[in-house]
């Protein structure tokens, strides 16, 4: 896609098209491009936000899932959940497990039983 046609679609995304704006996201989920697949989650966009959380659970990269987690993405907590577990970090597992999260609290008590 050249440059121009890329600004031809934004255009479009940015007038309401839907056909645009999936097609937008489709070439951020291509290019692995998060700074996109953000901007668009950030807007309101829930299809982009579900692919930013698959990118950012993929790349393990928890502070995307916490940013989205923030925002009230139940999908990205339970992701970073899952990756905190996946790379047996306990001080997210705790940190959400403080914040009254029970799925984190049942991982956290899982990892650390002393069976």
């Amino acid at each position: 896609m050249t440059d121009h046609d890329e600004r031809r679609l934004r255009q479009r995304a940015a007038t309401g098209d839907p056909d645009a704006l999936d097609d937008l996201i489709a070439l951020a989920v291509e290019r692995g491009d998060l700074n996109e697949l953000r901007r668009l989650s950030d807007a309101g966009n829930s299809d982009a936000a579900a692919h930013l959380i698959e990118l950012a659970g993929e790349r393990g990269d928890l502070s995307e899932l916490r940013h989205l987690s923030a925002q009230g993405h139940s999908d990205a907590t339970a992701v970073l959940i899952e990756t905190a577990a996946e790379q047996n970090n306990l001080t997210e597992l705790r940190r959400l497990a403080a914040a009254g999260n029970s799925d984190a609290t049942e991982v956290l008590a899982e990892l650390t039983d002393d069976d």
